[in-house]
């Protein structure tokens, strides 16, 4: 049964006279105290806040002079009790609760500061599982929650960001906070430990393995507003979820405008792309349009790996992001701003190539500090009407497979390697994909056509576009191994890439007509090997 509010007016303005301070990130606080100390407010505190405090000379009361209970438990009860709850939870203008408080000896807090235990760095620390737990907070979020509910007379701040404002409502306004402010700060306080407890509820489905728990949530912190998001008439803004996995979320933006919605989108699809091939083997570049590939190579440096993707298809590689595998080198950096491009993405930057870039005030370049690691584990999401759909990051890779020869002939070493280069790419590109590959390069790429049929014809039409442009003999498809994301349901899919040139064929196996396809690769000598895993991407 719901609870019926006694509908009591909120006053638009309260006076901060006692203030409850306990924080786990202690950044501002002695600074905030202060500033509360010099405006006669009353200061409760516990822990190591009431010592940092106490530390800077500024009066203190301990919360266990007020409930006349010691703090217990290694710190894990000291705020529960009805002397704080109730100063928070009071509702002043209400007759029986004044006499509540009169009568149990209850005095009103009017403002909270705190912030949680630092479940989140434990958590990506890799804290072992006690440890973890211990540091699950239990009162603050109680006392987060209580405060928040009531904001109609108690201010809650759970971010240090926020210390200025409050500072300059009591310096405005004689003391006091206006109803708009502590509305605003409540709804920020309940966002707080709805992703607190998000960020802990999915850590336990994730230590206990259980892949499909009754309540997902998802949780995340504003990094930025955005100016819109796909589009114009469309409003954004970037959260980031506290994992520390190398990309786009985590990088830092050394130059060039703000990204845009459509921007972080393409760059995080290039960096995990690109992070496929591990820098210690060879230099790789990746240049994404619209979230798909349009060239892809690895080189014996840099330069030559983005020579060799942009031969691809430099048409489309216009105004693309491009991802490096490798620290961006002055060499790379001068050939890049050749063509107008959006964004670079690298895990670090020289500072040649830094100057270099700068040349272009528009260019975004971003550090990342690393490379995600394509085989971790991971969740990712997306939204219906009504709803989510939430899986298993694709952390499957060629490297890890048992492929098997299907076909009378097996493909030679080199064949081989395209064709795992060319399954990696595939990954990576928007079903129904199609990739050629040749040398460690990208020789034609098919994306998204409702018809696999359509994406190898097309994939060889972009490879005959190249050819002219760069002035060759032959397109690049011509004795590539050419990969298809999921299984060639019919023969015809195959033929269209034996047309184009390719002589080896990598796919997930598994259809129908497999035999078929099998029988149209053995009448044209061409070798096929099966994998076993999809790589789907919608």
């Amino acid at each position: 049964m719901a609870v019926v509010s006694k509908k009591i007016p909120a006053p638009d303005k309260v006076a901060v006279k006692t203030a409850l301070l306990s924080v786990s990130d202690k950044t501002g606080i002695v600074e905030l105290a202060r500033a509360l100390a010099d405006k006669g407010v009353r200061i409760l505190s516990t822990g190591g806040t009431h010592k940092a405090i106490a530390a800077a000379g500024l009066a203190v009361t301990d919360v266990s002079e007020i409930t006349g209970f010691p703090e217990i438990m290694d710190g894990r009860v000291k705020t529960l009790h009805p002397k704080v709850h109730g100063g928070l939870l009071a509702i002043r203008d209400d007759a029986e609760h004044q006499a509540a408080m009169k009568a149990h000896g209850i005095e009103g807090i009017d403002l909270v500061v705190i912030n949680l235990y630092p479940f989140e760095d434990v958590r990506a620390a890799g804290g072992d599982y006690p440890t973890t737990v211990e540091n699950i907070d239990i009162g603050g979020p109680a006392m987060i929650r209580a405060s928040a509910k009531n904001h109609a007379y108690v201010t809650i701040l759970t971010d240090p960001a926020d210390y200025s404002e409050l500072l300059e409502q009591l310096a405005s306004d004689a003391g006091q906070t206006s109803y708009a402010f502590r509305q605003r700060m409540a709804a920020k306080a309940f966002a707080r430990t709805a992703a607190y407890d998000a960020m802990i509820s999915n850590w336990f489905a994730e230590a206990l393995s259980i892949d499909t728990p009754r309540h997902r949530v998802v949780g995340g912190v504003l990094k930025e507003e955005m100016r819109y998001g796909e589009n114009p008439h469309q409003k954004a803004a970037f959260y980031v979820t506290g994992e520390r996995r190398p990309g786009v979320a985590t990088a830092s933006l050394l130059q060039g405008k703000q990204l845009s919605y459509n921007n972080i989108n393409d760059t995080d699809a290039a960096y995990e792309l690109v992070a496929e091939f591990l820098p210690e083997n060879a230099a790789a570049c990746a240049i994404i349009k619209h979230a798909n590939p349009c060239g892809v190579a690895t080189g014996t440096n840099l330069l030559e790996a983005y020579k060799r993707a942009l031969a691809c298809d430099s048409v489309s590689a216009f105004g693309g992001i491009i991802a490096l595998n490798q620290t961006l080198d002055a060499e790379t950096a001068e050939e890049i701003i050749k063509l107008f491009t959006e964004v670079i993405i690298a895990p670090d930057v020289t500072e040649e190539a830094k100057a270099i870039v700068a040349r272009k005030a528009n260019l975004r370049l971003l550090t990342a500090g690393g490379l995600p690691d394509p085989r971790s584990a991971g969740l990712t999401a997306k939204t219906v009407s009504g709803g989510f759909l939430i899986q298993s990051r694709d952390n499957g890779m060629v490297e890890d497979l048992e492929l098997k020869v299907v076909t009378k002939r097996a493909p030679t070493p080199q064949e081989l390697e395209d064709m795992k280069f060319a399954f990696k790419v595939a990954k990576h590109v928007k079903s129904n994909a199609v990739v050629y590959a040749k040398d460690g390069q990208t020789a034609g790429i098919g994306a998204g056509q409702m018809s696999r049929v359509d994406s190898a014809r097309i994939a060889g039409l972009k490879a005959e576009e190249a050819a002219r442009a760069l002035e060759l003999a032959e397109p690049l498809t011509r004795g590539s191994a050419v990969a298809s994301e999921a299984f060639l349901p019919f023969a015809d899919g195959l033929l269209s890439m034996i047309a184009a040139g390719a002589t080896a064929v990598i796919q997930p196996g598994g259809s129908m007509r497999d035999q078929e396809v099998i029988d149209a690769a053995n009448e044209h000598n061409v070798a096929m090997v099966f994998t076993g895993m999809r790589h789907f991407r919608h």
